[in-house]
């Protein structure tokens, strides 16, 4: 038994090491995935069928295909594509033929289509009446959108976001497959070298359960302000 809890300590240095690549996954991707969403929502709200019917079908493919799929028809399509084509000679070689590159675009995409069916979901349970009191008092569509609309619907979602943050960061364990050493690619990498199964595995879990519990804790002061107005 001693052994045991001694070989989950000894593989503690080189996951903790890896931790910060999994950090860095999770949040560009968790980003961009913000930002696209917020554009694909809107989009799908626009009424306009060059906008919504493009954004509409992106959100449906994405959020019905495994992430799993999509990260490897990413790294292995438009890896060997790019690899064959004019970026091979470009200066966007030694970024493109890296794996952390495809794969934080497939987490970005993947992310942004869940995000924006939040968003959807949350602009549209906005109650007309703030709408039309926001234009009341004179706010143009945009100003509408920025300071009302768009803060009421992050803050209506933002419980859902942050699970889906989360999900996000446990789903990075998917990058090991396209050659990552990440929290689960370092984890295999020592299974390999020690001939350990259980050990690296139990040690890569409490990085994970660790991360997830201060990435909850931060996000909790956040959450906390943007409902204030719920309270009292």
């Amino acid at each position: 038994m001693n052994d045991f809890v001694t070989n989950i300590v000894n593989c503690l240095p080189d996951l903790l090491a890896a931790a910060p690549l999994t950090l860095l996954l999770t949040l560009v991707a968790g980003v961009i995935g913000l930002v696209v969403g917020t554009f694909l929502a809107l989009a799908r709200l626009s009424g306009q069928p060059l906008l919504s019917l493009p954004a509409a079908a992106f959100m449906f493919v994405v959020r019905g295909t495994p992430l799993l799929v999509q990260l490897y028809l990413i790294y292995y399509g438009l890896g060997q594509y790019l690899g064959h084509s004019w970026v091979r000679q470009s200066f966007l070689w030694p970024y493109m033929r890296e794996g952390l590159t495809f794969a934080l675009f497939a987490y970005s995409m993947n992310q942004a289509a869940y995000n924006a069916e939040v968003l959807r979901g949350a602009l549209q349970s906005i109650s007309k009446g703030q709408i039309e009191a926001a234009q009341a008092i004179g706010m143009s569509g945009f100003q509408t959108l920025w300071r009302v609309r768009l803060p009421l619907a992050f803050g209506n979602c933002l419980p859902v976001l942050t699970s889906d943050i989360i999900i996000l960061l446990k789903s990075t364990a998917l990058a090991s497959t396209v050659t990552i050493l990440e929290l689960m690619g370092t984890a295999r990498v020592i299974q390999r070298q020690s001939l350990q199964v259980y050990e690296p595995l139990i040690a890569c879990g409490l990085v994970y359960f660790v991360v997830v519990v201060l990435l909850t804790a931060l996000m909790r002061p956040l959450e906390n302000r943007l409902t204030r107005y719920r309270k009292g």
